[in-house]
C-alpha cells in the first residue's frame, strides 16, 4: 500500500533522510524508533507532503508516486486517505473552536455537502474514542491531555485513512492515561497501514508489530518487534535499550558516548560505535537481511568477542567443567553464577590458559586460540579475586600496573609510563608520581581493586574477565568498583565475563546470566528473564536463598 524508495530529505544543505526504503501493507503497525533528531518526524512529515525541505526518490501510495503529484492532488489526499497525529497537541488544536467544531471541519474540507451525516460521522468517531457531547462542545484548553490527544486521533480517523501516522502519540501523558490511548490506538488500527514515530520503547513494544531503528537520518535495523527488542543485533539499538528505563529492567542504566550527527561520511554511527573498523569511517553499510531482520553494519552486527566451545577440565577423578559452552559479545556482562565449588574460577582458568583443557575449543573473534596466543593474551585480561594475593607486596603501583606491558615487551619505558598514568585515570585513581611510589599495604581495599583493574586495563584489552572483583569490599566500595566496570564498558565496548555468587550484584550489572552447576552450565538467558522465570531447579533455589538476609525480604 505504501512504499518509500530511496527518499532523501534535505534542509539547508544538511540531508536529514539518507536513502531510507520501507515497504508497508496493510494491517501493518510499524514503530520508528531512535533519538531526538534521527529523521523520525522529517519521515512522517515527507509522507504527508508538508516537509520544508527538499525530497528525492519516491513515495508510492497504491502505485501512484506522491512525489511527483501536483499540490492540489496532495491536499486532496491528505486528511481523507493520509492522515497524522502530530506530536505537539497546543499548536495542532485551534483555541477558539470547540472540538466538534474542528473534527467536522475535517470531514466538510473533503467534500461533505450534507452537514447532517457529517455531523453524524462527528458522533460516530467522537463515540470511538470515548469523549462524550458534553466536552465535545468544549474548547481545547477545558480539556485534560488524554482528551486533547484523543481529539486529535478522531480529527485523523474522521475520513478513514488507509494510512495513519502517529508522531509521539503518547508523549507527556501520565500512566494511566498513556495505557488508555494505547489502548484506543489498538482498537483503531486495524487494516490500516499505520506508522508510530516515537522514542518510548513500551509504547512500540505494546502497538506495532514492526519496527525500524533510524540513526542519523538512515534505517540501522529492522524487523519483528518482539525480536529486535528481545535480541538486538546492531549495537546502536542495544544502546537505546540500555538508555531505556522499563519496569523489568535489571542492569543499571548506560548511555550511549557522544553525540548524534547527519554530516558523517561512512557508518552514521561509526563515531560512537566501540567495535568499529577502518572500512566503517568509509563507506555505508548496507541494509541486508541477517535472518531476523535487516541490519546495516559492516561487521553484520554485535560481534562475538569469546566463544568457549565444548570446554571440560579434570582434576583426577573430579570434573570440574564439563562440556561447558558460552559465547560473550562485544560491550556486553555475562554473569557466571553458582554456588562455591561449581567451577566458576576454574572455567576462568582455563579460558584464559592458566590451566590447560583437556577437552574443548576457545574462539576469539571467530579465530581458534592456540596454545600461547600473543594477541588472545593481551586482548583478554582477567581481574582476580584477591588483589593483595594477585599483586606482590615487593611492588609499587607503578611497577604492578606496568609488569604486563614488561611481559610482553610493549612500548618503550617512556610510553609505558604514558599507559600506566592512562590506566590508573580510567579507573578514578591518581596517577601522580607520589601515588606511583605507594605499595600495597599503602592502599585501601577499595584502592588496592582498583590497581588490579588498572593492570588488567594497562593492555587496552577487549575482554576482562572480573572474579568475585567487590567480594572483599564494604557496600560503598563494591557499588563505586562497578559502576567503574560499567562506565569502561560503555566508554570501551568492553565484554565482562563478571564471577559471582551474589544473584543481587549480577541482575545490577550483567545483561545475561549463565547458571554454572557441578561443572556444567544448567540455565543460560537474558538477566530479566532468568530472573523473573527461573526454569531450572537449581536456578529457583539460588534465587531462593539469595533472599534471606535481603534488607526487605518480603
Amino acid at each position: 500500500m505504501l512504499e518509500i524508495k530511496e527518499l532523501n530529505v534535505s534542509y539547508n544543505g544538511t540531508q536529514v533522510l539518507k536513502n531510507v526504503n520501507l515497504k508497508l501493507e496493510k494491517g501493518q503497525f510499524l514503530s520508528i524508533i531512535g533519538e531526538s533528531g534521527a529523521g523520525k518526524t522529517t519521515l512522517g512529515l515527507s509522507i504527508m507532503g508538508l516537509v520544508e525541505g527538499s525530497c528525492s526518490g519516491a513515495m508510492l501510495f497504491n502505485g501512484r508516486d506522491l512525489l511527483s503529484m501536483c499540490e492540489d492532488e496532495r491536499r486532496r489526499l491528505r486528511g481523507s486517505k493520509l492522515a497524522m497525529v502530530f506530536q505537539n497537541v497546543e499548536n495542532t488544536l485551534h483555541p477558539l473552536y470547540t472540538i466538534r467544531e474542528q473534527i467536522m471541519e475535517a470531514v466538510l474540507v473533503h467534500g461533505a455537502d450534507d452537514k447532517r451525516k457529517a455531523l453524524a460521522k462527528v458522533s460516530e468517531i467522537l463515540a470511538l474514542v470515548k469523549i462524550d457531547g458534553d466536552r465535545a462542545a468544549r474548547y481545547p484548553h477545558q480539556l485534560s491531555g488524554g482528551e486533547r490527544q484523543r481529539a486529535l486521533i478522531a480529527m485523523a480517523l474522521v475520513n478513514d485513512p488507509e494510512v495513519l501516522i502517529l508522531d509521539e502519540p503518547t508523549a507527556s501523558l501520565d500512566a494511566f492515561t498513556k495505557n488508555e490511548i494505547i489502548q484506543l490506538l489498538n482498537e483503531i488500527a486495524g487494516d490500516k497501514v499505520t506508522l508510530l514515530i516515537t522514542h518510548d520503547l513500551a509504547v512500540a513494544a505494546q502497538l506495532s508489530n514492526q519496527m525500524a531503528v533510524l540513526y542519523g537520518g538512515r534505517i540501522i535495523e529492522t524487523g519483528p518487534s518482539e525480536k529486535l527488542l528481545a535480541n538486538p543485533r546492531h549495537p546502536y539499538t542495544r544502546g537505546l535499550l540500555r538508555s531505556y528505563p522499563g519496569m523489568d529492567t535489571t542492569k543499571d542504566l548506560q548511555g550511549i558516548p557522544g553525540k548524534m550527527a547527519h554530516n558523517v561520511t561512512g557508518c552514521p554511527f561509526h563515531p560512537r560505535c566501540t567495535q568499529r573498523i577502518n572500512i566503517c569511517a568509509q563507506e555505508a553499510p548496507e541494509l541486508v537481511d541477517n535472518g531476523r531482520g535487516m541490519i546495516a553494519c559492516h561487521r553484520g552486527g554485535i560481534i562475538p568477542l569469546l566463544e568457549v566451545k565444548k570446554l571440560s577440565k579434570t582434576f583426577g577423578y573430579y570434573k570440574a567443567v564439563d562440556d561447558v559452552q558460552l559465547t560473550l559479545y562485544e560491550g556486553e556482562t555475562l554473569a557466571l553464577v553458582g554456588e562455591s565449588g561449581s567451577g566458576k574460577t576454574t572455567l576462568a582458568k582455563t579460558v584464559l590458559g592458566l590451566l590447560r583443557a583437556d577437552a574443548g575449543a576457545i574462539f576469539y573473534e571467530l579465530e581458534k586460540v592456540s596454545a600461547g596466543d600473543a594477541k588472545f593474551r593481551r586482548q583478554v585480561q582477567m581481574i582476580f579475586q584477591n588483589p593483595r594475593e594477585s599483586i606482590s607486596h615487593r611492588m609499587n603501583v607503578f611497577q604492578a600496573v606496568k609488569e604486563p606491558l614488561d611481559i610482553h615487551r610493549l612500548g618503550s619505558e617512556e610510553e609505558k609510563l604514558a599507559l600506566v598514568r592512562e590506566a590508573l585515570e580510567d579507573v578514578e585513581l591518581p596517577s601522580d608520581d607520589n601515588f606511583l611510589n605507594k605499595y600495597p599495604h599503602h592502599l585501601s581495599g577499595g584502592e588496592n581493586q582498583r590497581v588490579s583493574i588498572a593492570r588488567a586495563l594497562v593492555m587496552k584489552p577487549r575482554v576482562l574477565v572480573a572474579d568475585e572483583p567487590t567480594s572483599a569490599l564494604d557496600a560503598s566500595v563494591q557499588a563505586k568498583i562497578i559502576k567503574l566496570l560499567l562506565n569502561l564498558q560503555e566508554r570501551k565496548g568492553l565484554a565482562i565475563l563478571l564471577i559471582t555468587h551474589d544473584l543481587a550484584l549480577a541482575r545490577k550489572a550483567s545483561d545475561r546470566i549463565a547458571v554454572m552447576l557441578a561443572g556444567r552450565i544448567v540455565e543460560e538467558g537474558p538477566t530479566g528473564r532468568v530472573l523473573a522465570v527461573p526454569r531450572h531447579t537449581f536456578t529457583k533455589s539460588l534465587l531462593q536463598n539469595s533472599r534471606v538476609g535481603q534488607l526487605c525480604p518480603g
